[in-house]
């Protein structure tokens, strides 16, 4: 049985940037409906898009343009090559390797690698890095072929890229026939708990088929005959977590953190329908608080820029019903999509450049997770007075 969690209205995928072309044919959306199951208690999307056309080959996420994140996956690196013992024998496989932003630094060490990315925009970027770089869907029909042609990876890796997966069960099989008796699998997820906690309801889109509470991975996982014997909690994407997995009858211990963060998700209560019943009326006033504050400054004739052109900030412009009236451009580091417009509030992306040239007053950070960065290689704001902001969990005003 399912329950609703949140209702986003009707959006277009959020990673559908358009072009000036676009912007005079019709639009495609899709439900933004989150439901909950009340066996397991996973948070789930319908599959109203299938990944097919999420995942295009022109497909505008880098990975390597946040410093933070690259900087994220090099102490990854650093941390697994001495736990789990890697060396020039073993190989890592990484699903859903964007433009190689972790594994060049596997390489760098000397491991064997490859990734595996159904985008050839990225894919292409990864190869530029000497990456080798397969470009389809993961799954057991890829991992079967893989096995067949070459054989097990010691350490298989997918950062953000659960939460992506339309098919959990042919995934994490794919996981499993992939992945040597003795070997690793690490995943990062962002942490359901925290989303609820920091009302981050603007990581739900299309792209992210399900939200994991520590105890639905566990049972995924088990199910499919593996083990998590690890948990890290991180502070990424606003709180996410790191598990670590093998087969069943592997050497790896369970350490205490599993038992521990599993007995603090029952305590919070993630096993009863009260724990999700009130985050549609949070996220409402969320909401309205935001467009409160873009119409004073309107009112007001002050400029709002947004900065930017994450999906979790698409999410939030569009169920606000944001348009260039109220923010009228968005700075965005990656070349790829300055020059496009947001898919729904069809607000332009322009290169940072365009803060000094006009200057806004408030600078809406949308990407929240990765507001220290924004705020200091934009320091600059502060010498015409201007400041930034971010919306979620609440409207909060921030110094340069």
């Amino acid at each position: 049985m399912t329950r609703s969690f949140v209702n986003l209205g009707h959006q277009p995928p959020s990673n559908a940037y358009l072009t000036k072309e676009q912007l005079e044919l019709p639009e495609v959306t899709y439900p933004l409906h989150a439901f909950v199951c009340e066996n397991c208690w996973l948070v789930q999307l319908p599959a109203h898009a299938s990944a097919s056309e999420l995942f295009t080959d022109t497909y505008a996420y880098f990975s390597s343009v946040s410093s933070t994140w690259v900087e994220h996956a090099r102490q990854y690196v650093a941390m697994v090559i001495p736990r789990f013992k890697l060396d020039g024998e073993s190989l890592v496989v990484e699903i859903a390797s964007n433009d190689g932003y972790l594994l060049q630094f596997v390489n760098q060490a000397g491991i064997p690698c490859v990734g595996v990315e159904p985008t050839a925009s990225t894919a292409t970027a990864a190869r530029a890095k000497n990456i080798e770089s397969i470009e389809e869907f993961f799954g057991c029909d890829f991992a079967d072929q893989f096995v067949k042609d070459r054989c097990q990876a010691d350490l298989i890796l997918g950062n953000n890229v659960l939460a992506h997966v339309p098919d959990l069960l042919d995934f994490v099989g794919g996981v499993v026939k992939l992945l040597k008796p003795d070997g690793v699998a690490t995943f990062e997820f962002p942490h359901l708990k925290r989303l609820i906690e920091g009302l981050q309801f603007d990581t739900i889109y299309h792209e992210h088929y399900s939200y994991f509470s520590f105890n639905a991975a566990c049972q995924l996982f088990e199910k499919l005959g593996l083990r998590i014997f690890d948990v890290e909690e991180l502070s990424t994407h606003g709180g996410s977590l790191r598990i670590f997995a093998s087969h069943r009858d592997s050497h790896h211990s369970e350490t205490a953190k599993v038992a521990e963060l599993l007995k603090r998700e029952r305590s919070a209560g993630m096993a009863t329908a009260d724990y999700y019943a009130g985050f549609q009326p949070r996220v409402d006033d969320c909401k309205n608080g935001l467009l409160e504050f873009l119409l004073k400054q309107k009112r007001d004739g002050k400029l709002v820029a947004g900065y930017g052109a994450a999906a979790k900030g698409n999410t939030l412009l569009n169920y606000a019903g944001v348009r260039s009236d109220l923010i009228p451009f968005v700075c965005d580091a990656a070349p790829s999509k300055q020059g496009n417009f947001l898919p729904g509030s069809h607000i332009p992306i322009v290169a940072p450049s365009q803060l000094e040239s006009h200057q806004p007053m408030t600078v809406l950070i949308l990407p929240w997770n990765i507001a220290k960065e924004v705020t200091s290689s934009n320091s600059d704001v502060a010498s015409w007075g201007g400041i930034f902001a971010t919306a979620i969990p609440e409207l909060a005003l921030l110094s340069p």
